[in-house]
């Protein structure tokens, strides 16, 4: 029933993937070498598989170079089933356990703190029942950067409120606050970054329409944040803004750990550890 739908969303997001890793690999070779010493970087790809039989897998694909100083940009198509808390709160998965389960995933950390760190991810779920889910959202690492009147808020939002443009399954509004609600810090009462759009469980009954808005969240990402990054990344740091970036991005850390539905279901389904991690930045500090 659903194979051909599996088949079709599993090549887009290795497509996107492709597309994303020589967009940011051009980006390292860009960068200015006065502020960005030594070999633009490029990304290395490890498969894994599954422990279980038959399970599926995935490729991870890391990137530590001059301008990014961490960055994974995963994809997976994983089956299994779902016991214990995961079956009683999956959709369609309570009677019957199976899954299947295709998405891409990805995290960027810069090392100029003036370029605000991304993540994005979409995926693609079939229990007995199928949905789509994801979403981008931007964290600028410096105070003056992290309010909505800043240009890298503005520009990023706009992005996300193109991606939703022309789709009548999108609702933009519900899903720039869901995304303000989901990426929020609850132990500390303050969000995360910036925003920017958050869907999930998303099934409105014509599903090339929605295959066809996660596609645009993908490309429209991609265009949106390579645009911020060419702006900013000709710009000096100082020591103390590299100081702001590596407390910041404590909390971070804190979210993914605390908070992040993503990192759950990954870990309780099996999924690569390295590559669930990965989305931890390589230095961080607290006060």
């Amino acid at each position: 029933m659903f194979k051909q739908k599996k088949d079709t969303a599993a090549a887009w997001f290795k497509t996107l993937r492709n597309d994303i890793c020589a967009e940011f690999e051009a980006l390292e070779r860009e960068a200015p070498s006065h502020l960005y010493s030594g070999k633009a970087g490029a990304f290395e790809f490890k498969d894994w598989q599954r422990k279980v039989d038959n399970g599926g897998g995935g490729t991870g694909g890391m990137l530590r170079g001059r301008l990014f100083e961490k960055c994974g940009v995963h994809i997976s198509v994983v089956k299994g089933e779902f016991d214990g808390e995961m079956r009683e709160k999956t959709p369609g998965a309570k009677d019957d356990p199976r899954f299947w389960a295709a998405g891409i995933s990805l995290i960027a950390h810069m090392h100029n703190p003036r370029v605000p760190a991304v993540h994005m991810n979409t995926r693609y779920i079939v229990t007995t029942r199928d949905w789509f889910g994801g979403g981008a959202d931007l964290t600028p690492t410096q105070a003056i950067d992290r309010t909505q009147n800043s240009q890298d808020a503005i520009d990023f939002h706009a992005g996300m409120k193109a991606a939703c443009a022309g789709h009548d399954v999108a609702d933009y509004p519900r899903f720039k606050d869901w995304c303000d609600e989901y990426f929020h810090l609850q132990h500390r009462e303050e969000p995360r970054g910036i925003g920017g759009i958050f869907y999930d469980r998303h099934n409105s009954g014509d599903w090339d329409a929605d295959f066809a808005f996660t596609q645009d969240v993908g490309r429209h990402f991609l265009k949106t944040y390579s645009a911020i990054v060419r702006r900013r990344m000709n710009e000096p740091w100082t020591q103390d803004e590299r100081e702001e970036q590596l407390i910041t991005r404590g909390r971070y850390v804190e979210f993914n750990l605390l908070w992040d539905r993503g990192t759950t279901f990954g870990l309780k389904t099996g999924g690569n550890v390295d590559t669930i991690l990965s989305s931890m930045p390589p230095i961080v500090k607290w006060p």
